[in-house]
């Protein structure tokens, strides 16, 4: 069963981002966009842009080509399902929700589901929106959504060949005393685990 709430859907961007040369966004107005460089998942803008108070300058934008979603997993113990990885950009180990990138032609639940699925082999019964989000957005349009699940179901994983995944289960102490030391520190992780202990704290 998968549960709804009234809170308003996770942003849903344009399907493609917007290349028109002028535009106002805002208080700002964009006098000429270029592609700096483009690849399958992220496109990098180079713009001229009129500021707030008038004066003429640049804006870099990182567009991303797709959402982003993190799945908070609690089995009947409480207990958190974290995935560890590499990753590239920082050089450094990180241990983090099940999380990762949704075209924009998919649902971000539906997307959430297959993350969670391909990364741990888990299914879950039961679905919830956390939160939307919006990362890093001085420099960035990446959006997407948190997912609370429960009802748990093992299966096997599926992972794509280019990641090394770990999976292993975490009490929700544990995880928040990581977070604290500074361990963990992935957004998604670190937002989402935060926002499921303050829902425990209201319950109690």
């Amino acid at each position: 069963m998968t549960q709804h709430d009234n809170r308003p859907p996770p942003p849903t961007p344009d399907r493609e981002a917007d290349n028109d040369d002028e535009s106002v966004i805002g208080p700002w107005r964009r006098r000429s966009r270029e592609v700096s460089y483009a690849n399958p998942w992220i496109e990098v803008f180079h713009d001229e842009v009129d500021r707030p108070d008038g004066s003429e300058g640049i804006y870099g934008v990182v567009h991303f080509r797709n959402a982003a979603v993190g799945v908070v997993a609690v089995d009947d113990a409480g207990r958190l399902l974290l995935v560890g990885q590499h990753r590239y950009p920082l050089d450094e180990y990180s241990w983090e929700i099940p999380e990762g990138g949704v075209p924009f032609d998919e649902a971000l639940e539906a997307g959430a589901r297959r993350e969670l699925q391909e990364e741990t082999g888990y299914e879950a019964d039961e679905w919830r929106r956390l939160s939307r989000l919006s990362i890093s957005n001085s420099v960035t349009d990446e959006v997407g959504a948190l997912f609370l699940a429960t009802g748990l179901r093992a299966g096997a994983a599926s992972p794509d060949p280019a990641e090394a995944l770990v999976v292993r289960w975490a009490t929700l102490d544990d995880v928040l005393a990581e977070i604290t030391a500074g361990r963990i520190h992935d957004l998604l992780t670190v937002a989402g685990v935060a926002l499921y202990a303050a829902e425990m704290r209201r319950s109690e």
